[in-house]
This record gives C-alpha cells, sequence and structure tokens, in this order.
C-alpha cells in the first residue's frame, strides 16, 4: 500500500493523465472545434502529416538513443522549453504543411529535451535504454490513435499495447547497442508511437491552418503543444517512479481506485 504523499502524488499524476487532451485545450483556446478542422483536412493532407509525424519521432529517436544523457534527481525547468517550442511555432505557422515539415522536428526534439528534463527530476536513469525509450513513450500518452475504442486510451491501456514494441526494442539495444541505423525494433516502436501522436499532430495542424491564426497563434498553439506533453511526462515519470518503489501491480489497482477529475 501506498503511504499517504505518494498517493496523493499519483492522484496528481492521474489527473494530468486522464484528463482531456489537445484538441480540447485548442478548442476552449481558439473557439473553434479543431474536430471539424480535421474533418476537413484532405487524404493526401493526411497522410503526408503521418509520413512528417514519423520522421520527427525518428529524428527524436535517434537524438534519445545518442544524446540523453543522466543527471536523476535535478528538478526540471520548462520555461526554456517553452519558449524555444514557440519560436519554432511562430516560424512554421506562416507556411502551413511545408512549414510543419520543417517545422515539427525541431519541435519534437525540444520536446524530448524538455520531457528528458522531467524524467531525470524523478529519479529516472537515462543511462539505459529503458529509461531513454519511456520518454519517447510520452509521446503516445495524452491522445487516442484513429482505431481506439474507450476502453484503449486510458493511461494504463497505451502502456499495454506499447509494451511489446518496447521490451523488443530495449532488449535488441541491450543485445546488440545503439547504432546510427534504424533498426527494425525501434521503428516498430517508433510506428507504434506514430499512431497516437500523429492524431495531436494533426490537431494541431488543423488549429494552425485556421484563417485567424498566423505565427504568433503558431508560438501559442506550439505552447499549448509543449505544455500538454510535459503534463504527460510529469504524470508518466511520476507513476514510473512510484512502481520502482512499490511494483508495477500495486500501483496500477492504486491509481485505477483514485478520480481523474480536477
Amino acid at each position: 500500500m501506498l503511504v499517504e504523499t505518494d498517493l496523493q502524488q499519483l492522484g496528481t499524476a492521474k489527473i494530468l493523465l486522464e484528463n482531456p487532451g489537445l484538441a480540447a485545450r485548442l478548442t476552449h483556446l481558439l473557439g473553434s472545434p479543431i474536430e471539424k478542422g480535421l474533418e476537413l483536412l484532405p487524404a493526401q493532407v493526411s497522410q503526408k502529416l503521418h509520413q512528417v509525424t514519423r520522421n520527427a519521432l525518428m529524428k527524436a529517436a535517434d537524438l534519445a538513443m545518442l544524446t540523453l544523457q543522466d543527471s536523476p534527481g535535478v528538478e526540471a525547468s520548462r520555461t526554456w522549453h517553452k519558449l524555444g517550442a514557440a519560436l519554432s511555432g511562430g516560424a512554421g505557422g506562416f507556411f502551413g504543411l511545408p512549414g510543419l515539415a520543417v517545422e515539427l522536428p525541431v519541435s519534437t526534439v525540444i520536446m524530448l529535451r524538455s520531457i528528458a528534463d522531467i524524467a531525470r527530476s524523478e529519479g529516472e536513469s537515462l543511462s539505459n535504454a529503458e529509461g531513454k525509450l519511456a520518454c519517447l513513450e510520452v509521446f503516445a500518452l495524452g491522445g487516442k490513435s484513429a482505431s481506439d475504442d474507450g476502453a484503449e486510451s486510458g493511461y494504463f491501456a497505451v502502456r499495454t499495447l506499447l509494451a511489446k514494441s518496447l521490451t523488443d526494442a530495449t532488449e535488441f539495444i541491450a543485445l546488440h547497442g545503439v547504432s546510427k541505423d534504424a533498426t527494425p525494433a525501434i521503428l516498430r516502436l517508433v510506428e507504434a508511437i506514430a499512431s497516437r501522436f500523429g492524431i495531436q499532430v494533426s490537431e494541431k495542424f488543423a488549429a494552425q491552418s485556421l484563417p485567424v491564426i498566423g505565427a504568433a497563434g503558431g508560438a501559442v498553439i506550439n505552447t499549448m503543444f509543449i505544455d500538454h506533453f510535459q503534463d504527460m511526462a510529469r504524470g508518466h515519470f511520476i507513476v514510473r517512479r512510484l512502481e520502482r518503489l512499490y511494483g508495477d501491480a500495486v500501483v496500477r489497482e492504486a491509481y485505477e481506485g483514485l478520480p481523474s477529475t480536477r
């Protein structure tokens, strides 16, 4: 059983992880339903968005494997990463889909740096593949894939869906080390994450495509984009820290018994 302070922290994590995602935040900000904008996207644009999303995640995966370093327990700062994301969003807001193809890899790398910062502040070790891949896993959280039903969109449901891909990638890296070339195990993991992250990228693109949105709007949207994933990271790594203390089953049972409303 979790002590009271840890149970409170788990409650905070659940509030962060299970409350409305990016589309709801953007709709509230812009006063315009983002879902309508998504419905108007042509099929070829949706296909291009998936390609852009996958490429951005591959760059983030390369960065995670090759450069993320350990400094666990250091307090995370969200501000500088938000500023970087805002600047890249402002630049990309002018140019539509071509701008997104340039801006999203930059934003995704900035977000990964922020996610890693949060992970380390919660005691996560990034000296091994498991900790680094847990940072990538954050991009799959807080949003649904096109094939989800309600039972597949909760935090632990998403982790279960990704579990085999994460295990395979971790085991491959443990046996063979890190390669500059993408391995099949990493590619499968990136595809699994992209199917979920891509929905939120589409929501971001739909918001930036509204006629009233320009560079300033792109900066605001990107700030919300990174803020969303910072919240997902904070919740995710609180849960992982508690799992290291109490075990996975104990934490999951306690999590599922908590309310998820703000």
